[in-house]
């Protein structure tokens, strides 16, 4: 079977559209499902708005939408065939475009995870020798992985099967991928090497108006005294608490949120470099040339011409 996804198109409005503010548990509980493997097919208007983390192993992929990837300390667009998988407690966020949040868009997103914790089986499945290859997996999955081409294709055929599936066979089909994805090299850390979860149930609302904030306004000029006040903090304090909690300063993130969007639009072909630098809030075409190669290795030429899809 062969799969075939589309990135869906957007056009970019630019005028600033709030996107809903939503406040929720950081800690996304997941263990109220009494299945040992948990499928999910997710259909709704945008997937779930909120950064979250949770104690389970996760294996994600988008079959359509489109929008910005959070997960730890990365930022990234997405588009359909996007395929990660996580290790527990690593937040992450798949935040829409917003014009998926603009009333009456017709716009939907469709995803399917696999939730599944490293006992599910018992405690000593993944201490057998056999299982040697796995255990390594999950345990460097502290970083997550992005599963990549030509493998990511086989994976999305798997993710659909589960859907098929119940039970023992679900347990069965589940192991079967693990293996090939222990096994393949067609993976790559999703975070930085010495990124890890610090953050606390109790900061859950404080750390999503940060986000919330700059994702609405990332194209405008954002000054460090008003994302402080909007987290209710002195700037002082919310500089050391954001180095603490990201592991980079808030310019960082900003021009990385700011980068994420542009590499989405690069794939766009109705857009020009200059057009795009000024939509994604740089103030010179330099500073946009300069931040993309810090961030992604790569001109945004070169980045364009790399990912433009093939012709129908």
């Amino acid at each position: 079977m062969r799969l075939t996804f589309r990135a869906t198109r957007c056009k970019l409005n630019t005028g600033i559209k709030p996107v809903p503010a939503i406040k929720a548990p950081l800690l996304k509980n997941v263990d109220n499902l009494s299945e040992a493997v948990i499928v999910q097919d997710l259909r709704d208007p945008y997937f779930d708005p909120n950064w979250h983390f949770h104690s389970h192993f996760q294996l994600f992929s988008v079959l359509h939408g489109t929008g910005t990837r959070l997960i730890g300390d990365s930022i990234q667009p997405f588009s359909a065939g996007d395929t990660v998988f996580l290790g527990p407690d690593i937040p992450h966020l798949w935040r829409c475009d917003p014009a998926y949040f603009e009333p009456g868009s017709g716009l939907t997103t469709h995803g399917i995870v696999v939730y599944f914790q490293e006992d599910f089986l018992g405690k000593e499945l993944f201490s057998l020798p056999e299982m040697q290859p796995i255990s390594l997996f999950l345990r460097e999955s502290v970083n997550g992985y992005v599963i990549q081409d030509p493998f990511r294709e086989k994976v999305l055929e798997s993710l659909v099967h589960f859907l098929g599936l119940s039970g023992f066979e679900k347990i069965i089909h589940l192991l079967k991928l693990l293996h090939e994805l222990a096994h393949t090299p067609h993976k790559q850390a999703i975070t930085s090497l010495g990124y890890r979860n610090t953050h606390k149930i109790s900061e859950t609302e404080r750390m999503q108006k940060v986000h919330n904030y700059l994702l609405q306004h990332f194209r405008e000029q954002i000054r460090l005294k008003d994302v402080a006040a909007h987290a209710g903090m002195s700037e002082a304090a919310f500089c050391r608490y954001f180095k603490a909690r990201t592991q980079k300063t808030l310019t960082d993130l900003i021009s990385e949120i700011r980068i994420g969007h542009a590499c989405r639009l690069l794939i766009d072909k109705d857009y020009n470099i200059s057009r795009i630098a000024y939509e994604t809030g740089f103030d010179t075409l330099s500073n946009f040339n300069r931040s993309f190669k810090k961030i992604t290795g790569k001109t945004p030429g070169r980045y364009r011409s790399d990912f433009m899809l093939p012709p129908a």
